[in-house]
């Protein structure tokens, strides 16, 4: 610091004791984001019954409340889409597979979480089951919370049978019974408090930017991609157990990687498994398949 002859501060020597107050204040705010981030991390975690692991679902975020996001997404969706007649052929075909995985629910709930040591939470049986068939070129399907379902037509040529229509549409009811819609909303809150934390820290763009790139990259893609299989799991368990041929995932995730193109990006920048991964992962998972169809598929689920 330099002085003037008289031993007095210089200017400069003030502006870095105000750079210096102001640097404590930002390891302050950002101090403070940190503890509000971890209070709510962990005051939001519970264990799920379907895979015995911890995860982080909003404590004030209710059953009610996400059957009412899943129906109001649903309605949306069906504004805009065009759904096959109900009483169509195909229409018919895909409620009575729904209808069947939906019956072995609680059975499949039940077994996995014994498996882990835990009681059933049976969060599902409040939910409003329903299905639709919409008319698109677009191999897919999906299960919103509450219980609202779609299968879109560009799934069956792909699928091939109703074996592989029950793994797709098992692996969506998974998503729904795991709760990873409200398990997503918590983490979006994760992530703004961290951009809030960025903001206040005073990091500018670039420095944000990098910020939630790391975050992408070491923690919400690989989030994502546990998501999936984990729906691929508990979805191949219901389809045995609905009596369904869970030996027909393997060959159906064939077809829906050469129904691509056989294109994906790289594992690490996606929020699905690689298609070879997934297809050794259910490849794993086909003899514990096998013995949930044996104990569980009934001549009444048939």
């Amino acid at each position: 610091m330099r002085q003037d002859p008289f031993g007095n501060q210089s200017a400069g020597g003030q502006g870095r004791r105000g750079g210096g107050l102001f640097g404590n204040l930002r390891w302050v705010i950002l101090l403070g984001f940190a503890i509000y981030g971890g209070c709510y991390y962990f005051g939001n975690r519970s264990v799920d019954p379907y895979t015995g692991e911890k995860v982080l679902i909003d404590s004030s975020l209710n059953a009610e409340e996400e059957k009412a996001m899943g129906l109001q997404a649903y309605q949306e969706i069906l504004s805009q889409e065009r759904p096959v007649a109900p009483d169509s052929q195909i229409s018919q075909q895909v409620r009575e597979i729904a209808r069947r995985l939906i019956a072995k629910v609680d059975v499949v709930e039940t077994a996995l979480a014994r498996e882990h040591g835990l009681e059933p939470q049976h969060f599902a049986r409040d939910f409003d089951w329903e299905v639709n068939v919409i008319q698109s070129d677009e191999a897919n399907a999906f299960c919103l919370p509450g219980g609202k379902m779609a299968v879109y037509t560009g799934l069956i040529p792909v699928a091939q049978n109703a074996d592989a229509v029950a793994v797709v549409m098992g692996h969506e009811i998974a998503h729904a019974l795991l709760r990873h819609g409200a398990q997503r909303m918590a983490q979006q809150k994760l992530t703004q408090i961290g951009q809030m934390a960025g903001a206040a820290g005073g990091l500018d763009a670039q420095q944000q930017q990098m910020m939630m790139s790391a975050m992408g990259y070491g923690y919400l893609l690989p989030y994502a991609r546990s998501h999936e299989t984990q729906a691929d799991e508990v979805g191949l368990m219901l389809a045995a157990a609905a009596c369904f041929n869970p030996e027909e995932a393997v060959p159906l995730w064939e077809r829906m990687s050469a129904n691509s193109g056989g294109q994906s990006p790289p594992e690490f920048s996606s929020t699905h498994p690689n298609p070879g991964t997934r297809i050794q992962n259910l490849q794993a998972l086909m003899s514990k398949a096998m013995q949930y169809r044996q104990q569980f598929c009934t001549e009444a689920a048939r």
